[in-house]
Parts: C-alpha cells; sequence; structure tokens
C-alpha cells in the first residue's frame, strides 16, 4: 500500500496511544491498520488471531491462493493492493450464478458455492452473518479446509455466534470479539497482510508460484 505524509502521521498518532502491548509485531501491524481506518481503539481488545494465521495467511498469499469475499465493498477495497502484489484471483459471493434457496440469503448461498469450488482458499467475510455461518458449518462438516478465515461481520447475535464456533474450528482465522466489526475492518486486514506478505515474500524476488 502506498502511504502519504498524512498517513505516516496518523500511524504515529496511533502508537504513541497505544503505547506497548502483548501483541506480536505483525500482529500489531494488523490492528493499528484497523484502527486508522475505523478511528476506533476499542479494537485493541477486539481483534482475534488464531495460532499461525498471520504466517500461514501471508503464505498462502504469496503462493497466488485464490480469495473469496462476501461482498462487492469488500472485493473493491483488496483488488488495487492485491494487482500490485501477487494478483491473486478473487470471487464475490455476491456475483456469482447460484439457483435460488429458499433457506440461505444470496450471500450465503454464493459462499457455499465458491467454497466448494476453491476449499483451500482464503475467505474474507466482512459484512454477511449468513455466509460466515454457512462457511462455519462447512468447515464443520470438514467439506472445506480454508487456508484463512477473516471474519468480521458486525452482529448481536448470529454473527457473534458464527465468530465464536470459528474460534473452535481447526482452521487460521482472524476476527472480531463481540458485535464490532465491518467490511472496512476486513480489507484493512487483508491489506495489512498483504503487505507483511509482500515483505516476506515479494520483495525479496521470492518465486511464489
Amino acid at each position: 500500500m502506498e502511504w502519504h505524509i498524512t498517513d505516516a502521521q496518523s500511524l504515529a498518532m496511533i502508537d504513541r496511544e497505544i503505547g506497548p502491548t502483548v501483541f506480536s509485531p505483525a500482529e500489531y501491524e494488523i490492528v493499528r491498520r484497523v484502527i486508522y481506518q475505523t478511528a476506533d481503539f476499542e479494537y485493541l481488545s477486539l481483534l482475534r488471531f488464531s495460532d499461525g494465521a498471520l504466517s500461514l495467511g501471508a503464505a498462502a498469499l504469496a503462493a497466488r491462493s485464490t480469495l473469496v469475499v462476501d461482498v462487492p465493498m469488500v472485493q473493491v477495497g483488496i483488488v488495487p493492493n492485491l494487482q500490485d502484489t501477487f494478483a491473486n484471483p478473487v470471487y464475490c459471493s455476491t456475483q456469482t450464478i447460484t439457483r435460488p434457496q429458499k433457506t440461505k440469503t444470496q450471500t450465503a448461498w454464493g459462499i457455499e458455492t465458491l467454497a466448494k469450488r476453491y476449499p483451500e482458499a482464503i475467505f474474507v467475510i466482512g459484512e454477511s452473518q449468513t455466509a460466515l455461518t454457512g462457511l462455519v458449518e462447512l468447515i464443520e462438516e470438514e467439506n472445506i479446509k480454508p487456508a484463512l478465515v477473516i471474519g468480521t461481520p458486525a452482529g448481536f447475535v448470529g454473527a457473534d455466534v458464527a465468530k465464536e464456533r470459528l474460534h473452535d474450528a481447526q482452521v487460521p482465522h482472524i476476527t472480531v470479539s463481540g458485535p464490532k466489526g465491518s467490511s472496512v475492518v476486513a480489507v484493512a486486514i487483508v491489506n495489512g497482510l498483504l503487505d507483511l506478505a509482500w515483505q516476506a515474500y515479494g520483495q525479496s524476488g521470492t518465486d511464489a508460484s
């Protein structure tokens, strides 16, 4: 991501406000990106990373794994940085042609359809509670094994429950505890992870294909 001097100044202000943290340097980079994009310091205590989530996610990005997202806002927010780095393919659930389902939302059905096509993809669910719930069910049934799941939809019932179930799943994941979250948070996480992956793999000239 290309940074302007005002971006750097804002991040420096965030660093001063937060001070010492228990996060690893890589985790902290993601946390400060989310706080910068949301102007909400509460995310400092809400972001949760499973063991190895960042290293495994960065490796998957460098290997040009497919990304599956729930809404166009997430896709639009990450595609420019993907094009400048590893050029991973991205598919959006709401733009997937599926048969109408009375028991599922279009987004949830699109995620399920794409998950069956790309069972080892990186999944980014920024907005849809039902999409995250459906994805977790597929993981629990061992139908798919994602390289990474980023789940940040807001919600007081469905989304929070799905996030908690994801914590128990045996897949790398990054989530937001409680009812907070948004597509903006998901985009900030992906773009931060992309920069970390590019520093580790892309700029060294490593062939990640």
